[in-house]
């Protein structure tokens, strides 16, 4: 049994409530602390009097903890020992976990050249710049400490809020209770390398939770379209929901050559990541691309999370049966191509594969085009030019295979959509120091004159 402790202003906690979490199977893995309201308020107290690391001391911290979190023994697990562990737990396969390990790392080694790219061409980072004395912009932090409400589907979203303790914020992070595990590795590194206890991590119970982003300056949360819509009005959050993000497939270029591209966007990663897409829109029949996409995933295998060869996600059986009936619900007038009979395979220990689903829809304003599983579910729908782009909103990578000039600059245009990629690229694709959602900077920071 694992030992999750708060990591608090005072070093590490141990609360009197505790709670266990368990693998796929049921098997008892770790037990994690979860603080209660006073700590947390004080906490946070305390970490708004933190003084700022400096600059220089702040990016060599990032090095060396990123260089550890990825070769390291970290509060008591190997990196193979870690991956493992949030393979098993999480049901998210093993090889991704392990992609996930290096992709963090190395966003913390190159943490300075990321939080550089967001930075308005005519600032500087300090008043002390020779430029102000004739007058400068300067990047400034809108507050001092930062909280985030993290997700537990993909440990890689940790990389989300690294921005924020490289441009001097103080950060708290309340992980998700399903996958602990990454944000606990990498806040001990961080603490270790040199951060101290500017940043936080404190695992809470639902009723204590908005007491972390109560007592912050800003905040981001992670959630479904409940949580978009209660800090919706509040400036000082930063929601971070579901991506909804899409393929665009028009009648002027042919689909079979992408076909790759298609099933890499549906399925890399488990098929369980925002960047995953879940709705493929075609000018014309879309029955010829459903038919091969469900072809295609098909013939991906069924194998526990911690097998080298599993390419999909498992889930303990009957969370896996409530999946499969809230796919049945949403899908209901559709016609089903792959996942129509069932979406769960049971492995026999107590946990169960979840299958790939192809649906096709009769019109891309149907509802299910916003629907987003934990697993890779494709809605195929017919596009034509008269339904416009108003059926690609609201995505948050959109993939067209299209050499319209004029539609591509509507997509690159329309406030909803937030990144376009053309031609043979994967929705999942990312890389240092571009957007994700955003540069997370361009809600952290602003430019104010500063004249010497």
């Amino acid at each position: 049994m694992l030992t999750l402790d708060v990591l608090g202003p005072g070093g590490p906690y141990r609360s009197r409530r505790v709670e266990t979490i368990q693998d796929l199977t049921g098997n008892p893995v770790a037990t994690l602390s979860l603080a209660p309201s006073l700590y947390v308020v004080r906490a946070m107290q305390a970490l708004g009097r933190t003084p700022e690391l400096p600059l220089d001391a702040r990016i060599a911290a990032f090095a060396a903890a990123g260089r550890a979190f990825a070769t390291q023994s970290i509060a008591g697990l190997t990196p193979a020992e870690y991956q493992h562990t949030v393979s098993a737990v999480t049901g998210i396969p093993i090889t991704v976990v392990r992609n996930a390990t290096e992709e963090i790392a190395r966003a913390a080694e190159q943490i300075q050249h990321n939080v550089r790219k967001a930075r308005p061409v005519g600032a500087v980072d300090s008043w002390r710049d020779p430029l102000s004395r004739g007058g400068a912009a300067v990047w400034s932090r809108r507050g001092e400490v930062f909280a985030v409400h993290a997700a537990g589907n993909h440990p890689a979203v940790h990389q989300g809020w690294l921005d924020a303790l490289a441009l001097g914020y103080r950060v708290a992070v309340r992980p998700s209770r399903r996958e602990p595990f990454t944000p606990h590795r990498l806040i001990t590194a961080l603490r270790a390398a040199g951060f101290g206890e500017r940043i936080l991590l404190l695992p809470t119970d639902h009723t204590v939770a908005d007491e972390v982003l109560r007592h912050a300056d800003l905040g981001m949360v992670y959630g479904g379209a409940d949580v978009v819509r209660k800090y919706a009005g509040d400036r000082r959050v930063l929601p971070q929901g579901p991506g909804r993000s899409k393929i665009l497939l028009t009648a002027e270029t042919d689909w079979e050559p992408v076909l790759d591209t298609l099933v890499e966007s549906i399925s890399s990663g488990g098929g369980v990541g925002c960047v995953n897409a879940t709705g493929i829109l075609v000018e014309g029949d879309p029955a010829p691309v459903a038919a091969a996409l469900a072809e295609r995933l098909a013939a991906l295998p069924s194998l526990p999370a911690t097998d080298e060869r599993a390419v999909l996600p498992v889930a303990p059986i009957g969370l896996a049966r409530r999946w499969d009936q809230h796919l049945r619900q949403r899908a209901t007038g559709t016609k089903a191509w792959l996942g129509g009979d069932g979406i769960v395979d049971d492995l026999g220990d107590g946990s169960a594969v979840l299958r790939p689903a192809v649906h096709q829809l009769d019109s891309p304003f149907a509802e299910q085009l916003g629907v987003e599983l934990g697993f890779p579910c494709a809605w195929v729908a017919p596009w034509d030019r008269d339904a416009g782009i108003r059926p690609l909103r609201d995505t948050l990578v959109l993939t067209a295979v299209t050499t319209d000039a004029d539609l591509i600059d509507e997509l690159v245009a329309e406030p909803t959509i937030g990144n376009v990629y053309l031609g043979e690229h994967p929705t999942p694709w990312m890389a240092p120091g571009l957007p994700h959602d955003g540069y997370l900077a361009e809600f952290l920071m602003r430019t104010k004159t500063v004249l010497r």
